[in-house]
């Protein structure tokens, strides 16, 4: 309990939530990006 309350509660806690969040955020925008960017398999 005394982790989610320094978690949510101190600078350097939500400082770390937001950095995770957006790092998952980039993650996800740079998948998207660059499995569009390969486009289909072009087997024969």
């Amino acid at each position: 309990m005394k982790l989610l309350v320094d978690l949510f509660s101190t600078d350097y806690g939500l400082m770390s939530i937001i950095s995770i969040g957006l790092m998952l955020i980039m993650m996800g925008f740079f998948l998207r990006l660059f499995l569009n960017k390969m486009g289909p398999p072009s087997g024969k």
